[in-house]
């Protein structure tokens, strides 16, 4: 085995440290017991634009004009260093003459010499000035951001809070028209339109309660809803009660207005359908269930029922019309069974069934 060949004199191993020092691409000094420099690499040299004739030997706080000293590197290589014998990644930040305002991180180890009492330290400086600044830049940029979805979100809220003033205007608007026209048809549809108005600003106006952005939990969104409607569609002359049957979930805020919007409809069916005049103990359910990706909202009454299959009502109407397009937008089928115990609605987004009914 061949064996290491040891130096054959002093200037042999200074000439192989400074070959070493010279290939660091950080900017490095060595500095003996009396912080003098003792070897610096090129790389050094041409990041702060001083000569080798006048760095070489001289303290390092007296070099270019005292642009070393600095109170942060001397606390660094007086006190930390000689304590410790290592310091990592010191910050720094100073204006040098020749290149301008500098961030640096300092590297510092203290070297032994066995028989001797004196040290040398190794000063390692990395420029992250730019990197400072593309950081200060990135966090400018989140901060603009974030002031960006707040001045939206306060925009949506009053944008949200104006639609919902509309809605209501329109919809007394058209109550008032009702009150006044002499046909009983017409009166009867623009009762119909007035209640549908009334039931979008409803539910734009607990949709934006809920969360104007993100996930919307549906069991609050629900029973505030379903509380409105109570409160605006069942007179007190009714012996009608509007429950949520709801289990934990999340929609989309795009989701949730249209379950919102398909709910309205299916309460004001039942409210206008399965009942009658003398209505005792008249009870209506909202539940929504989910699993996974998979979810079924239903609406049952336990009103008089219809066998033809189209919800309570003696034929296809508005309201159906409606819960089927928002059900086709939310990629879910509408399933009614209706007897005389009563009418339940169920709308089902299943995407496991569906797989399976299309590979078969």
């Amino acid at each position: 085995m061949a064996q290491i060949q040891s130096f054959t004199g002093i200037e042999d191993a200074y000439a192989f440290a400074q070959a070493i020092v010279d290939t660091v691409r950080e900017p490095l000094v060595v500095l003996d017991y009396d912080l003098r420099v003792v070897a610096a690499s090129r790389s050094f040299y041409q990041t702060f634009k001083v000569s080798r004739e006048a760095t070489l030997g001289k303290p390092l706080y007296a070099l270019g004009d005292g642009q070393w000293d600095i109170p942060k590197l001397r606390l660094l290589l007086e006190n930390i260093v000689p304590e410790h014998g290592v310091m990592d990644n010191y910050e720094v930040e100073h204006e040098f003459p020749k290149i301008g305002r500098r961030t640096m991180l300092l590297n510092a180890r203290q070297v032994f010499y066995e028989g001797n009492s004196h040290t040398t330290i190794l000063l390692g400086i990395e420029d992250v000035t730019e990197q400072r600044l593309l950081e200060r830049e990135k966090d400018e940029l989140i901060r603009q951001k974030d002031d960006l979805l707040i001045q939206k979100d306060i925009l949506l809220g009053e944008v949200q809070h104006r639609v919902a003033n509309s809605l209501q205007i329109i919809a007394s608007i058209i109550l008032l028209k009702a009150m006044r026209v002499d046909s009983e048809e017409i009166r009867r549809h623009l009762r119909d339109t007035h209640e549908r108005v009334i039931s979008i600003a409803t539910v734009q106006k607990h949709l934006h309660a809920s969360a104007a952005i993100g996930p919307i939990e549906m069991v609050p969104y629900f029973s505030k809803l379903c509380g409105a409607l109570s409160r605006s569609m069942i007179g007190e002359n009714q012996a009608i009660t509007l429950k949520v049957l709801t289990g934990p979930g999340t929609a989309t805020s795009r989701q949730a207005e249209s379950l919102g919007l398909i709910v309205a409809e299916l309460v004001i069916n039942s409210l206008k359908h399965a009942f009658g005049d003398n209505v005792k103990n008249g009870q209506i359910a909202v539940a929504y269930e989910v699993s996974g990706t998979d979810w079924k909202l239903s609406v049952s009454d336990n009103g008089i029922g219809k066998p033809d299959g189209v919800f309570a009502q003696p034929k296809t109407g508005l309201g159906t019309g409606i819960v089927k397009a928002l059900a086709k937008q939310l990629d879910a089928d509408v399933v009614t069974l209706s007897d005389a115990q009563g009418t339940t609605v169920s709308v089902t987004h299943a995407t496991f069934e569906k797989k399976l009914s299309h590979a078969a």
